[in-house]
């Protein structure tokens, strides 16, 4: 028996490394060596590797219960998960329903659109609209709100149609226009779709301010705010997929709150738990669960997962929000932050550079190739390149990011850009 990994080619790929244990921004590898992990374990570690509050928290809870059926059950964590997070979000986010990553809660906003507004009268709100180059995920709604990309090819007839509008892309602007004098007319588009078609619309998804997977593309605030105010107007609800800007990324706690933004669904996992345990949660407005909440058994939420509401989960969870009371998390997304601006600027002008950008805790480099995009061959080199100088990265194609857990030690960070110089210097 082998194991299958994620976005492994194995004919291609070298061996995966055997990791012993983690420490702060370290791994520690079986033969000895230690690398820095400066992608935080793909997005999700966001406090460090074996925090001891998280762990204990952890232990602690699978002493008491472990797992419990969430369908007319509750426990203890699961309250304080939703006490603690209602603390943090926009109090009109007053409904949450967990699940188990982040495709997933992707997965249940979308089914909670649709049936809103068939429970609401409405069935003929059936579609959804995206922006270009958007990734939400590989489970089949959350690859069809996603863009057409090497991630969706072989699964092309298993998503459903979705309309799109302008990536507010500003380094390679859909439009033609300069940031400095634009008036965010990438959004032009989008206008024309909800005119024509605000009747049959179920929900809009964003990744707000930065789509991931796309190549760390960061969006200005001006832009989420008016797709707020536009998508309003024509009442169409918002889902702002935070499943990777949620709990820190961008400065502050979610995206959103940048853009002074309140969307109708917010999805959220991987920093959820503190990078220890997988969970995910779709958090909505009072107006979309009174859509549900009638003595009718035909309009109840039909979705679930075995390990729905998973006690060890919300622990982690519980435990996390607890390091960002008790522990200087904001102080060092901002010293991080400093940091990108600090070694992209001198970066900025190399001949082998395109482009840089930074938003709180991810620092962005795009080298100029000729097969620029996710299938780019400089991504191998890379690879081995950062990992054989100690150095977790994981480039897409030929963007480079850095981002790092919130605890890595400024010594770390300018090691990680060091290395990354050395590379820009081989590219």
């Amino acid at each position: 028996m082998k194991i299958w990994r994620p976005y492994t080619q194995a004919a291609l790929d070298p061996p995966p490394i055997a990791i012993d244990r983690g420490e702060g921004a370290l791994l520690y590898t079986r033969d000895g060596r230690k690398l820095i992990d400066g992608i935080s374990s793909w997005w999700v570690n966001i406090h460090g590797h074996g925090h001891p509050l998280i762990a204990e928290a952890i232990g602690e809870q699978a002493r008491k219960l472990e797992q419990v059926i969430f369908a007319g059950f509750t426990h203890e964590p699961a309250e304080q998960l939703t006490h603690g997070l209602k603390k943090i979000l926009p109090g009109e986010l007053s409904h949450i329903f967990f699940s188990d990553d982040g495709s997933t809660a992707v997965e249940v906003a979308l089914k909670m659109a649709l049936q809103f507004w068939r429970n609401s009268g409405q069935p003929q709100r059936t579609r959804f609209v995206a922006l270009d180059r958007a990734y939400h995920g590989d489970t089949a709604g959350a690859m069809s709100v996603s863009d057409d990309s090497p991630f969706t090819t072989a699964f092309d007839t298993m998503r459903f149609p979705v309309m799109r509008g302008h990536s507010a892309d500003c380094f390679r602007c859909p439009v033609g226009k300069v940031r400095e004098t634009c008036n965010i007319e990438c959004l032009d588009r989008l206008r024309i779709v909800f005119e024509r078609h605000h009747r049959e619309i179920a929900a809009i998804i964003v990744e707000p301010l930065i789509q991931g997977a796309a190549g760390m593309i960061i969006h200005p605030v001006e832009f989420l705010r008016r797709l707020r105010t536009m998508a309003t107007g024509f009442g169409i609800p918002l889902i702002a997929d935070e499943v990777f800007t949620g709990f820190g990324r961008t400065g502050a706690m979610f995206a959103c709150e940048l853009a002074a933004v309140v969307p109708d669904m917010m999805c959220l996992s991987k920093g959820l738990t503190g990078g220890f345990l997988p969970m995910g949660a779709t958090v909505c407005t009072e107006e979309i669960h009174k859509a549900f909440d009638v003595p009718d058994r035909s309009r109840t939420f039909f979705h679930g997962h075995s390990y729905t509401g998973n006690p060890l989960g919300c622990a982690a969870a519980n435990a996390s929000l607890r390091v960002f009371e008790t522990e200087p998390v904001f102080e060092r997304i901002r010293a991080i932050e400093a940091i990108h601006r600090e070694r992209l600027s001198k970066l900025s002008g190399h001949p082998s550079v395109a482009t840089t950008r930074f938003l709180g805790d991810l620092g962005v480099l795009e080298l100029k190739a000729p097969d620029a995009g996710y299938l780019s061959g400089i991504r191998e080199r890379l690879y081995s390149f950062f990992i054989d100088r100690g150095v977790l990265l994981r480039p897409l194609g030929n963007v480079i990011y850095v981002l790092p857990p919130y605890v890595i030690a400024p010594e770390q960070l300018h090691y990680i850009y060091d290395v990354l110089t050395a590379a820009v210097e081989m590219v």
